[in-house]
């Protein structure tokens, strides 16, 4: 697969391996399977894959096989890591290496697995790991970034669980974002201006400044498609501020991301007119810049429910730590009613249990808050969620 020589290719690999079912088990190599890409045709120029015994058979669990698909049978007469460990050095040391989520996982495995056989890993000349790459440039609006979620959206079948198979897929994504990307950054700048707002942080009220001192900025800011594009990709943060609105329903876990994963949030009466009149032109701005054609159920981010809802309402979500859905990342303080008020942080660490500050979220309490606009498209629907950075709850 390759010469020794020729370092050049950038090197797509991933491992399948059991899953711990206690405290402290390690992980053990099912498969491993790699293809060199040229990078400057991106083309495929070799592959490689096999099937790994490990030592212990028991480490293939029922858990670990609905997981991949791969048995203790599969993989009774196949060669051990220490056996392909010669192979797999020889593929990626001194090569870029690739895949998703190889970072956090892939790299930490098969450094665990050389010491476990007491060699020296390969070393890699450089590392792209693509969910770390597509979530900055890409975004999420193909959902969460799960590599069978990104195939999805391109339609390009489903994830196999398998080293080559998800290895292709992972190519095949990144060759489709990298596509979309180009012809976005092509488009003028100037194409298709379609909402005016007061500034890149908006004051929805009349107070002269925030909680940290600073005022609004009166600077106007046009949202074009290069700027939609900022937004979505999170490198310009369309931030809004917004004080007294009242809570219509408490904190809520009833709702699920795109990875069935309980996800935060309330609802707050929208009753003034400025907020709905913004967000309405991000509902706008987005469904021109999605090509929404009414395939998709697009969700307004303005709920409107004439007869039942006394005033419009909006959600505001609260992001959850990755992998922890039972801890968020919102800052969120509390603000006395006493005569002298004063507002502290919640609680010192930026992280807070669900049950912590469930009481606080009473229907009819006034809330400060601070979010940004998170647009998406998966599946049928599409929309904007409003993800809630900082909130300052007021006592009653």
């Amino acid at each position: 697969m390759g010469s020794a020589v020729d370092r050049s290719e950038i090197v797509f690999f991933d491992l399948e391996t059991t899953i711990p079912t206690r405290p402290g088990q390690a992980y053990a190599i099912l498969e491993f399977g790699s293809i060199l890409v040229c990078p400057k045709k991106l083309t495929e120029l070799d592959s490689y894959e096999t099937l790994v015994r490990p030592l212990d058979l028991s480490l293939i669990t029922a858990a670990s096989i609905r997981c991949n698909g791969i048995t203790a049978v599969d993989v009774v007469s196949c060669p051990t890591f220490s056996e392909i460990a010669d192979k797999v050095h020889d593929i990626l040391h001194g090569r870029i290496w690739a895949g998703h989520n190889i970072l956090r996982f892939d790299c930490v495995r098969l450094m665990e697995a050389y010491a476990q056989i007491n060699r020296p890993p390969p070393v890699p000349k450089g590392t792209i790991d693509t969910l770390t790459l597509l979530t900055q440039t890409f975004g999420r609006r193909a959902g969460n970034m799960k590599m069978a979620s990104l195939a999805e959206y391109f339609g390009l079948g489903q994830q196999s669980h398998r080293s080559l198979g998800d290895v292709r897929m992972n190519f095949e994504v990144v060759k489709h974002c990298a596509t979309v990307l180009f012809l976005e950054s092509s488009q003028q700048d100037t194409e298709n201006n379609w909402a005016s707002l007061n500034a890149s942080t908006i004051n929805t009220t009349n107070r002269k400044s925030n909680l940290d001192g600073s005022g609004p900025n009166t600077n106007p800011i046009v949202i074009n498609r290069r700027i939609w594009i900022q937004i979505l990709h999170r490198d310009v943060p369309l931030q809004i501020h917004c004080d007294g609105l009242q809570i219509r329903f408490g904190l809520s876990t009833q709702f699920v991301d795109h990875a069935g994963n309980p996800r935060l949030s309330f609802v707050v009466d929208a009753n003034s007119s400025n907020l709905c009149n913004i967000l309405d032109s991000c509902d706008n701005a987005a469904k021109r810049f999605m090509g929404f054609d009414g395939n998709l159920e697009w969700r307004p981010v303005v709920s409107r429910k004439p007869g039942f809802y006394n005033s419009p309402t909006i959600r505001l979500h609260l992001p959850t730590v990755a992998e922890d859905t039972s801890r968020w990342i919102t800052e969120i303080y509390y603000k006395n009613s006493s005569s002298i008020p004063s507002t502290q942080q919640l609680v010192s660490n930026r992280y807070a249990d669900v049950a912590e500050v469930d009481s606080l979220f009473h229907p009819g309490s006034l809330v400060d808050a601070y979010f940004s606009l998170d647009p998406y498209s998966y599946q049928q629907n599409a929309g904007i969620r409003l993800v809630a950075k900082k909130l300052i709850i007021h006592g009653s």
